[in-house]
């Protein structure tokens, strides 16, 4: 205590002289409008960067959440897409005993769940990941797995709490796929050399087909929705030995790089599989 006082005695002049200075720069400010708007301009600036800095460090620490938060809204978004629905059936009519239904309500045959990548392998001839989804959560065998790019894989295994993903990048992965535009079916499937690029084959020779063209997946595919992305023509390399191109794609998917997918639900293949057993158990 006794330090402060002589502080404020040996700097006694100092202080009162910044005192007095601090009165007169308010009274300027506050009575002239010219003043007052040149000190509130800076004191924003300095502010504003102060500002800015720190919503930058805290920005990142919060990074995981603002990305879960997409990932959800991504879910709504994908659920809204037309081609997750199909039309009413108006040609022939059911009768459902004690159960009111909407005949001309749009059937939503796809629905999807969010999934973190917690662990994967791509330099394999059989790649995987392990994403922290499982059954508890929904995920069954032979679900979709989907990017926010393009397709990732299929589900081959589930427990309780994860679930596990063969990734387009393996030996025996293989998915129905057409061309954007011509519509022209082929299988795609990859090679074991590269995992940046997929190959899909019997392309007829009459097809035109340019560099960066878009690969999709077709409407025939049991798994996957129609017309999500697989890659884009990288090399069209023609066959002499048949009447087919084989078409060279760089997938749409990074696979190194991927952190949060989207697992998809065909409700109507699981109400027909659901049918199916009920029916042989029934004939048993």
């Amino acid at each position: 205590m006794r330090n402060i006082f002589l502080f404020i005695r040996r700097y006694f002049n100092f202080i009162f002289f910044l005192a007095l200075q601090v009165l007169a720069l308010s009274f300027l400010f506050r009575y002239n409008k010219f003043h007052e708007a040149a000190a509130m301009g800076v004191a924003s600036e300095i502010t504003g960067s102060i500002n800015d800095r720190y919503n930058t460090v805290e920005y990142y620490f919060k990074l995981k959440k603002a990305n879960e938060v997409l990932v959800k809204e991504n879910v709504s978004l994908r659920e809204m897409l037309r081609s997750n629905y199909q039309p009413a059936d108006t040609s022939s009519r059911i009768v459902v005993d004690s159960i009111r239904v909407d005949s001309l309500k749009p059937y939503q045959k796809y629905t999807y769940l969010d999934a973190r990548v917690v662990g994967s392998f791509v330099t394999t001839q059989t790649n995987f990941f392990t994403l922290h989804r499982g059954s508890n959560q929904g995920v069954t065998v032979d679900m979709a797995v989907i990017g926010s790019r393009g397709i990732v894989g299929r589900v081959v295994n589930v427990s309780n709490n994860f679930a596990t993903v063969m990734s387009m990048i393996s030996r025996q992965f293989k998915v129905d796929g057409k061309l954007k535009g011509s519509e022209e079916r082929g299988s795609v499937s990859w090679d074991g050399v590269n995992p940046r690029f997929v190959q899909m084959r019997n392309i007829p020779k009459n097809i035109k087909v340019n560099k960066g063209d878009s690969v999709l997946t077709s409407d025939l595919s049991s798994i996957f929705p129609p017309n999500i992305l697989i890659g884009t023509v990288d090399t069209a390399i023609s066959d002499p030995s048949t009447n087919f191109l084989n078409l060279r794609l760089r997938t749409a998917t990074n696979f190194s790089t991927i952190q949060y997918v989207y697992v998809v639900r065909n409700k109507q293949m699981e109400e027909q599989t659901a049918l199916e057993t009920a029916t042989r158990k029934t004939n048993e």
